[in-house]
């Protein structure tokens, strides 16, 4: 992992210095010195860099830094936190964009394996592709959440891009992907033919307004995710307040935050990346608000409460409701109270779950059911395991 990484910059390293005591910079256990990593044993997240952007629909050979986005995530308190950080410095361009991508899965693998959270401060956003990868060796079906003003489908059959590929990651051997969200897509950045394809392939798309109505829907949506990616195109340009093409609609950074908290308290999720991130050059809001998102996603990992073991009807309570001739069953956790729905294993058919399956659901959902609607998320995890 050592050899992919290179040293907190000195001026990272001067600034904490001059910091308060009792800010994340005095208490973050930065990679100062090449081939000495911080010990790792106690730490939950690791802070790392990639500083690759050439496969940006923009680029235009700029180079990027991160210094600004951790001087301001150093200059923060912690909450009341019970885990260690540590900085890991920056994974530097590969003499191609494959060989970044390579970096980043060693590096993410192992992170993971050591059961520590990547809070990943990324170029382009085709970079997803390296943070999916590093989840290979687990053998298991992944599922990720993007917070995105686009869907980044692309076409499978050209090259990848920050803004192509999604497809790549579905066509591509192993085939581990098993569902995709997007929270916050605006319709007019999206051709018609991918929202069709969102459709067709059963994944799940959240509109802005939808979101920005009821925060608290994103909630079962991270429920189930193992990595979660967000562009920072998805935060309205106001709250940036830095040269870029991102729209003047999008997330304002209380609602950003919010969901990041979200993403955090899910019990699933192993690896977090904010990408498109470039032309920083201060601490400047752009810089603030990536920190203050990595500020509230580690708040919410810090409270997270596992629910109970659901083989055990002692904690959880159990309601049937027949819709159609389906028999749904929901089930409340008697700890934290979510709700969760069972996806049947089907025999006969080649499926993609191996087991019967607990959706993460919402109450909301459940009152729909019992007026004979059955949830869009239990038909499409269902079509999606039979096809």
């Amino acid at each position: 992992m050592i050899d992919f990484l290179t040293p907190v910059s000195k001026a990272v390293i001067a600034h904490r210095e001059v910091l308060s005591e009792g800010v994340l910079g005095k208490q973050i256990l930065p990679y100062s010195e090449k081939g000495e990593l911080p010990a790792l044993e106690k730490v939950k997240f690791a802070i790392l860099g990639v500083k690759e952007n050439r496969n940006d629909e923009d680029y235009m050979g700029e180079e990027i830094n991160f210094d600004s986005c951790r001087k301001a995530f150093y200059s923060l308190y912690a909450g009341n936190w019970k885990y260690k950080i540590a900085d890991l410095g920056d994974i530097e361009k590969g003499e191609t964009v494959k060989d970044t991508y390579f970096a980043m899965r060693a590096v993410i693998n192992e992170l993971i394996k050591f059961k520590i959270i990547p809070l990943i401060l990324g170029g382009s956003q085709d970079l997803v592709m390296g943070q999916y990868r590093s989840y290979d060796s687990f053998g298991s079906m992944l599922n990720i959440v993007n917070v995105d003003s686009r869907f980044d489908l692309g076409d499978a059959d050209r090259p990848i891009s920050n803004v192509s590929y999604v497809g790549k990651l579905i066509v591509d051997k192993p085939y581990n992907l098993f569902n995709y969200s997007v929270i916050g897509y605006q319709s007019y950045f999206n051709p018609p033919e991918e929202i069709a394809l969102m459709d067709k392939l059963y994944f799940d798309a959240y509109r802005l307004g939808e979101i920005s109505a009821e925060i608290t829907k994103v909630e079962p949506i991270f429920r189930n995710a193992d990595l979660v990616s967000i562009d920072i195109g998805a935060i309205k340009s106001s709250e940036l307040s830095y040269k870029s093409k991102f729209s003047p609609n999008g997330f304002d950074g209380k609602e950003i935050c919010a969901i990041a908290r979200y993403a955090g308290i899910s019990n699933k999720v192993s690896s977090f990346g904010v990408y498109e991130v470039k032309n920083l050059v201060d601490i400047d809001n752009a810089a603030m608000l990536i920190a203050q998102i990595f500020w509230y996603f580690i708040e919410g990992v810090n409270f997270r409460v596992k629910d109970d073991d659901f083989s055990d009807e002692k904690h959880y309570t159990t309601y049937k409701v027949i819709v159609d001739d389906e028999i749904l069953l929901f089930k409340k956790s008697n700890k934290t109270g979510r709700w969760w729905l069972e996806l049947p294993f089907i025999l006969n058919v080649n499926n993609k779950l191996k087991s019967k399956t607990l959706l993460p659901c919402t109450y909301g959902e459940y009152l729909s059911a019992c007026n004979q609607e059955i949830p869009e998320r239990w038909y499409k995890a269902r079509r999606k395991n039979e096809v």
